[in-house]
């Protein structure tokens, strides 16, 4: 009886742990199982990207708001660094084309002096950069076949540019003495490449510039050759300028200005323009302040720009030194931000 009793409560006692290890296997399961539940891993995620999603609408309006804010600069800012107000109207913008070219003395008032005959230089008179007139008497040669002295003289006003004789030289036909040039006027020999042809031709008005610093005039091509340069496939075009001062010099390397001037409705200088967010703008002026505004740009040259939309004629804007409204928006932004 005693053994019958012991063996009921080991089995009660058996059954009682079974039946309690059996919850806790389903309740690890659904813990195991949970990371894998799709509404709870969309649920947090969807959370997470509506949070982010509300921080990058907020900056990006944050952006957008400064980037069109308006900007008040004092008359003391304006004038210390040389900001200009112009009222935007129509203008011209020159789309031509800038070519290579030199100073040549002119062809046709060039002369290349001789001895009218064999003999041996007596005297040198003139030498290189001296100013001679018609009759000056440049070198005295004594003739070898007379043994008489004859004067070697200039029939052209100019200047000595070249001298090829010394005393006790001998001297003949098949040399050149003296190179005299009137250089009153000059030539202009630019390279015309061969895809620019068509936009040059005798009339064409052009301006010459030597550099900075350096003389500048306007004029006309006079004369382009017919014929290539094979080495170079460029034709040459040539321009005769006055030269009474001498400002241009034989040899000096310049920059013939093809012109071709288009009159546009509205035109800003490029100075105006200022880049802000990849877009370029013109800061125009409002009742609040100058504001950046978004323009179109189309053809631009080095003096003007033309301005397809965004800027109306009529309206006033910055356009002379904008990188002071573009830094003082970039300062607003700044300080906003902090």
């Amino acid at each position: 009886m005693t053994s019958t009793i012991r063996l009921l409560a080991l089995l009660v006692a058996f059954l009682a742990a079974a039946g309690g290890c059996h919850p806790s296997s389903e309740n690890d399961a659904r813990v195991t199982d949970r990371p894998e539940v799709a509404p709870d891993a969309h649920g947090g995620g969807a959370h997470d990207h509506d949070a982010h999603g509300d921080d990058a609408r907020g900056d990006g309006a944050h952006d957008h708001d400064e980037g069109g804010g308006h900007v008040r600069l004092t008359a003391e800012q304006m004038q210390a660094f040389g900001v200009a107000v112009s009222t935007a109207g129509p203008g011209t913008v020159d789309v031509g084309i800038d070519l290579p070219g030199s100073v040549r003395p002119n062809g046709d008032r060039l002369a290349h002096i001789v001895p009218r005959f064999p003999g041996i230089v007596q005297e040198v008179r003139k030498t290189i950069g001296d100013p001679v007139r018609t009759g000056d008497v440049l070198a005295v040669v004594e003739s070898s076949e007379s043994l008489a002295p004859y004067a070697l003289t200039t029939l052209m006003d100019g200047t000595v540019i070249e001298k090829h004789l010394t005393r006790g030289e001998a001297v003949d036909r098949d040399k050149q003495a003296f190179v005299i040039a009137d250089l009153s006027t000059v030539w202009i020999d630019c390279s015309v490449f061969q895809k620019d042809l068509d936009r040059v031709g005798v009339g064409t008005r052009v301006r010459v510039s030597a550099g900075s610093g350096g003389p500048e005039a306007e004029g006309a091509i006079s004369y382009v050759t017919p014929v290539l340069d094979q080495p170079t496939r460029t034709a040459t075009a040539r321009v005769v300028l006055a030269n009474q001062d001498g400002r241009w010099r034989p040899g000096m390397f310049v920059t013939v200005r093809i012109l071709a001037p288009l009159d546009v409705a509205v035109a800003v200088p490029p100075a105006a323009l200022q880049s802000l967010a990849n877009e370029q703008v013109v800061f125009v002026e409002t009742a609040e302040g100058f504001v950046p505004r978004v323009v179109r740009v189309g053809r631009a040259a080095a003096e003007a720009v033309e301005i397809l939309a965004g800027l109306a004629p009529g309206e006033r804007y910055i356009s002379a030194n904008a990188f002071l409204a573009k830094a003082e928006l970039g300062k607003g932004s700044a300080e906003h931000a902090h």
